[in-house]
């Protein structure tokens, strides 16, 4: 067994060894340590933590280690698995592990601590979602200390067992027993078990003195209801045993036994916009307080959740482009499409009251009118304010609320102003404001400025926002609804956080998703792509940031697209269509790869490959019109585009421009399309940082380019583009999502789940296993080959089962042919 040589703190005549023991198999080459708070445990440094040893007892792998610390010591620990050079592969779940040594050790005592790896399943439970919302059993209930004493002195053949056990998933109301095969458990009686008492974070403790001679001792652990009906755990007995043949034996055992072993929970849940809940109060669109209402029909139709869509301000544009609620103004501020104008104040005039109902009967209707709705808000916003500006930035709440927001709520409400201003979201159109900076920023803001008033106007309504969300979230706390928000993977480039940030975006390129099923030239959001690098030096404080803001509302959050944790679909930003894109982070072809195999005309398979009679096929005899407009014969019916339109952005903007347009008028969308066949015709793609790398065009076979090419070259790049994206790229991926999720994860208490939905890699489902992510599956996109329509009853228990978006009457299915949709409705239901 490994041991750690030094105490913790200062050397102490009362020191004990504590014998840490684990059961877990690991693979060839892998070993278990410990790291934790003090430096006994290396000081949450895995190389200097403690290493642990394997022992085959029975059918089972132990990992031991011992440690001499002080009589008092107390600290935090998790485990981990490592490699030969202690890097981590994984480590457990959950919260950290808390050691406190039970009161009354002495001198050289041994106190032997077994526990049982954390699966990220029972860490579930310890989220907020469950501990403080679904379950929250623990309210109320008096929390005892976590050190343990005795009330006798011990004899030679005496044994102090600690039992502790995590019980997230409590009945109101019920209290903890260990009941067992011996007199102080109960003879399985549980009513007269040993009785466990709360010590907080759902665990619960007890603590008694066993004789050598009752051992090996089986027990289970059962909860009692406030009715005093007992509930005994699932599964076989456990059972506690002691080496009495060893000259030294454990005097303290505890027993840190997991969670209580109980039915898999299973519930159920809505998802809908904010802006799809309709009430008699509202203006025009779903507020804020109108989730209230939500809840309670949440709770009437016995579900446990309501999720909604991403809430943040999205007024980039000015228009109802702004409608769509994954391209964020800014990642921290609330959209003010949301805010009840009636709950700004007590005392709202009379003629604002009768502005508000005028609102409403020209509003109110099954549609949203984006624009004429969030104008109204703001233009009744504004009158409210002026009237009571000075009560309200006055007030101790509005001040705590300044306070604690200012780092982001300055910059928004700047960029609102200079965003009107100067009639574009475009900081970089800015002038000497296009680069920000903190100096800038405190004189744009200032006291005695003649657009004060509008700086403090944006205040007003972010914290009018805040209070009503925060009421909102309140009640569905209290009603045991978890309120589950939406973290999108992009931010709009003309955004707050593009502004102030820069250096963490990507600027000269944007995020998409590669072609799949439902779109054959795959997906271009437009966000800019993130510089991971530069977000690690300060330990991805944006990331942190946006989660901690999430998790004063929410208890639970979707990722958006989790692939991109992993890597990025990223194109460059004059791309169109999401089709000539590469990820990022990638291993790319070399040049020295292809000529190794014999191809060496890198021009050949890298510009667009456009033929005389590939012009002929796809336009006809308009096909001289195209050329002439669009392209120059480098060499006898061979053409490249010409450099106004060598882009796809550059083809969309000559199509709509040229003096020539009247002659493919009402051929736009075709001829738009066909040009795009041409420019995406290639086999590679060159990388624009480095000539000399390359990366395969998703679906290359399905391109002239490549049909023309010989059967050598075919099946050279057949067996690169499978490495490409299949292969050579796993373990960057695994080691690149592990550098980031675990950030977000430890940001916030909130219950994750992942959308990992698309082209999946292998390396996925195992991080996501790992790090106690809850998977989304949609039935009518499987993840699983050659599967047309997923079957709900065999996903995996960290799962989250959604219907489609778009859902089909059951009486459609009637007569006539049937869609994919409605075969599977007729023929499963």
């Amino acid at each position: 067994m490994a041991s750690s040589g030094p105490t913790s703190g200062k050397k102490s005549l009362n020191t004990v060894t504590l014998l840490f023991k684990l059961p877990y198999y690991t693979q060839w080459g892998q070993s278990l340590l410990i790291t934790g708070s003090e430096p006994a445990l290396g000081s949450w440094n895995v190389k200097q933590g403690l290493s642990l040893s394997p022992v085959h007892q029975d059918n089972e792998l132990i990992w031991c280690g011992k440690v001499s610390v002080a009589a008092a010591f107390t600290c935090e620990y998790k485990y981990y698995v490592v490699d030969d050079n202690k890097n981590v592969l994984r480590w457990e779940a959950g919260e950290n592990r808390k050691l406190v040594l039970p009161s009354g050790v002495q001198e050289g005592d041994i106190i032997e601590i077994r526990d049982w790896w954390q699966d990220a399943s029972e860490a579930l439970f310890l989220r907020s979602a469950f501990k403080n919302v679904v379950f929250n059993a623990t309210e109320g209930v008096k929390k005892e200390s976590q050190s343990a004493s005795l009330n006798k002195s011990l004899d030679p053949e005496d044994i102090v067992v600690q039992f502790v056990i995590s019980c997230p998933r409590l009945e109101s109301g019920s209290t903890v027993v260990v009941t067992g095969s011996n007199p102080q458990l109960g003879r399985w009686q549980a009513q007269d078990g040993l009785k466990l008492t709360y010590v907080g974070d759902s665990l619960w403790k007890a603590i008694c003195v066993l004789r050598k001679s009752e051992f090996p001792v089986k027990y289970k652990y059962c909860q009692i209801s406030q009715a005093g009906n007992s509930s005994l755990e699932l599964g076989p007995n456990r059972e506690v045993d002691i080496d009495l043949s060893s000259p030294k034996q454990s005097r303290y055992v505890v027993l840190s036994d997991g969670a209580l072993r109980d039915e898999p929970w299973r519930g159920a849940g809505v998802a809908v916009p904010v802006f799809s809940i309709r009430s008699d109060e509202d203006l025009g669109v779903g507020e804020f307080l109108d989730l209230k209402l939500l809840v309670d029909w949440a709770v009437n139709s016995g579900f446990h959740l309501v999720q909604l869509l991403p809430i943040n301000d999205t007024s980039v544009n000015g228009m109802w482009w702004d409608s769509y609620p994954y391209s964020s103004l800014s990642v921290f501020a609330l959209h003010p499409l949301y805010l009840r104008v009636q709950a700004l104040s007590d005392a709202i005039p009379a003629d604002v009251k009768e502005e508000i109902q005028q609102a409403k009967k020209q509003l109110d209707k099954k549609d949203v009118d984006y624009e004429a709705t969030l104008s109204s808000k703001l233009s009744i916003a504004r009158k409210i304010f002026n009237l009571e500006k000075d009560k309200v930035l006055n007030s101790s709440s509005f001040k705590q609320f300044l306070s604690e927001n200012e780092e982001w709520l300055k910059p928004y409400a700047a960029f609102c102003f200079l965003r009107d201003f100067f009639e574009t979201s475009d900081h970089s159109q800015w002038g000497r404001f296009s680069q920000f900076s903190k100096e800038k920023l405190e004189k744009l803001i200032s006291e005695g400025t003649l657009h004060h008033d509008v700086i403090h106007f944006h205040y007003y309504v972010q914290y009018h926002l805040y209070m009503q969300l925060s009421d909102a979230a309140a009640y569905a706390r209290k009603k045991k609804v978890i309120l589950k928000g939406d973290l999108p993977i992009g931010v709009d480039r003309n955004s707050v956080d593009t502004w102030v940030y820069p250096t963490l975006f990507r600027m000269n390129t944007a995020t998409g998703a590669p072609p799949d099923y439902f779109d054959k030239n795959g997906q271009n959001w437009g966000f800019p792509t993130y510089n991971w690098e530069e977000m690690s030096k300060d330990n991805y404080g944006w990331w942190r940031a946006r989660l901690t803001q999430m998790a004063k509302y929410f208890t639970a959050y979707r990722i958006d697209h989790i692939l991109g944790f992993f890597r990025i679909w990223e194109l460059p930003d004059h791309a169109a269509t999401g089709l000539l894109g590469k990820f990022r982070p990638s291993i790319p072809l070399s040049q020295e790869e292809f000529l190794s195999e014999g191809l060496w005309d890198f021009n050949r398979m890298s510009r667009p490959y456009i033929r005389q009679e590939i012009l002929e096929e796809k336009f006809g005899s308009f096909w001289t019109v195209i050329a002439a407009n669009f392209l120059n014969e480098y060499q006898k019916q061979c053409y490249e585009f010409k450099e106004d339109c060598n882009t796809e952005k550059k083809i969309i903007a000559k199509i709509k421009t040229s003096p020539e347009k009247s002659l493919w008028l009402e051929k736009e969308d075709s001829i738009r399309r066909g040009l795009f066949d041409l420019l995406q015709n290639v086999v590679l793609i060159r990388d624009p940082e480095d000539p000399t790398k390359f990366y395969p065009r998703f679906n290359l076979e399905d391109t002239s380019s490549f049909r023309d090419l010989d059967e050598h070259s075919k099946n050279v790049l057949r067996r690169l583009y499978y490495d490409y994206y299949f292969a050579r790229q796993e373990n960057l991926w695994r080691q690149n999502a592990l550098k980031t999720l675990p950030v977000l994860l430890n940001s916030s208490d909130m219950l994750a789940c992942g959308e990992d939905l698309g082209l999946i890699p292998a390396c996925v489902h195992p991080v996501m296993q790992e790090l106690g992510l809850i998977g989304l599956r949609i039935q009518r996109m499987p993840s699983e080959p050659n599967t047309e329509f997923g079957i709900p009853s065999q996903y995996s228990y960290m799962t989250v089962f959604v219907l489609p978006h778009v859902m089909i009457a059951l009486h459609y299915v009637l007569g006539g042919k049937k869609t994919k949709e409605e075969e599977v409705v007729s023929t499963r239901l």
